[in-house]
C-alpha cells in the first residue's frame, strides 16, 4: 500500500513537472495557441545601424511591439524593418518611425508617433516617414578631426 502511495505521488510531480516546463516553454517562446496577438507593419530606413532583431517598439514611451527582421530593398535602395506591434494599437498612414538610442550608448529601438491625420494602416502596411540614427561615432569624428567647418558654423 505505502508503495502505491510513493509511486502516484511521485507520478503528480513529473506531470506536475511537465505542465511547468511546457507552460514556460509557451510563455517564453512567444507562442501563442488562440491567435496571433501581434500585427506586422513595414518602415523603410536609409540606415538601421544598430538595430536588431528583438530591439523594442515604443510609442509613447511605452512598448508595444518587437523588431521582428531586418532586410534589404536593393531597388529602393533601403533597409526595412518589419515591426511586430499588439494588436488593438492604431498607427495611422502619417506616422512617423523614428530609431532611437537608449542612453547615450545604449540599445537601439524603435519609436513610432502614430499619427492621427489620415486612416489607420492595414496590417502589412508600410509607414512611410522614417527618421534614421544619428551616428554619434560619426559626429565626434567630424568634430575632433575638423570635419565641422567655419561655414557649418555661420548657418547655425
Amino acid at each position: 500500500m505505502k508503495k502505491q502511495t510513493m509511486e502516484t505521488t511521485v507520478g503528480i510531480f513529473v506531470v506536475a513537472g511537465l505542465l511547468c516546463i511546457g507552460y514556460m516553454t509557451v510563455r517564453l517562446g512567444d507562442v501563442s495557441f488562440l491567435g496571433d496577438p501581434y500585427s506586422s507593419f513595414f518602415a523603410r530606413f536609409g540606415s538601421v545601424s544598430g538595430l536588431r532583431v528583438g530591439s523594442p517598439v515604443e510609442i509613447f514611451g511605452i512598448e508595444v511591439g518587437k523588431v521582428e527582421s531586418l532586410t534589404m530593398d536593393q531597388e529602393k535602395q533601403a533597409a526595412v524593418v518589419e515591426l511586430r506591434v499588439k494588436k488593438g494599437i492604431m498607427i495611422h498612414g502619417d506616422a512617423i518611425a523614428s530609431i532611437k538610442t537608449a542612453g547615450l550608448i545604449g540599445d537601439k529601438y524603435v519609436q513610432i508617433d502614430p499619427g492621427g491625420a489620415e486612416p489607420p494602416l492595414e496590417p502589412g502596411g508600410m509607414i512611410v516617414e522614417t527618421t534614421s540614427p544619428v551616428d554619434i561615432e560619426e559626429l565626434i569624428g567630424k568634430y575632433a578631426f575638423g570635419g565641422v567647418s567655419s561655414k557649418d558654423e555661420k548657418k547655425k
